[in-house]
């Protein structure tokens, strides 16, 4: 499975962004999808996940619930990650993972280990 995402860029703080993950490659084995962030000097941590198939169960961390926002096109093979009310600490390069439930679970949607294909990122920074 590739992932290209895109839609990155300077935001006002307060401001909007749409992120958009594009699925490419063998998607039919493909059970979830999800973004991830890296902050400067910081650790990767999950944002967000959908479901792709069997459904459209959302989860979010707690940092984002509220004001970001995961969709899907199953059509275009796009997850989308809106982005609202950003905030300066929500600067960060975003990666868009899929997943085939190898390791995803319910107890672990939120680690990286759960995920077995990356894209590249993409950045959004957020002024103040």
């Amino acid at each position: 499975v590739q992932l290209q995402a895109c839609g990155g860029g300077l935001v006002q703080a307060g401001g909007s962004q749409r992120l958009s993950c594009v699925a490419s490659g063998r998607t039919l084995s493909t059970r979830a999808l999800g973004w991830f962030r890296q902050a400067p000097g910081k650790e990767r941590e999950f944002v967000a996940t959908i479901y792709w198939t069997g459904g459209s169960r959302t989860y979010y961390a707690d940092s984002v619930e509220g004001r970001f926002t995961i969709s899907k096109d199953y059509a275009k093979n796009t997850v989308y990650l809106q982005l609202n009310s950003l905030k300066p600490e929500d600067t960060a390069v975003h990666y868009c993972a899929a997943s085939d439930f190898t390791y995803y679970s319910l107890t672990s949607y939120g680690k990286s280990q759960s995920y077995e294909y990356w894209g590249q990122g993409t950045l959004v920074t957020v002024s103040s």
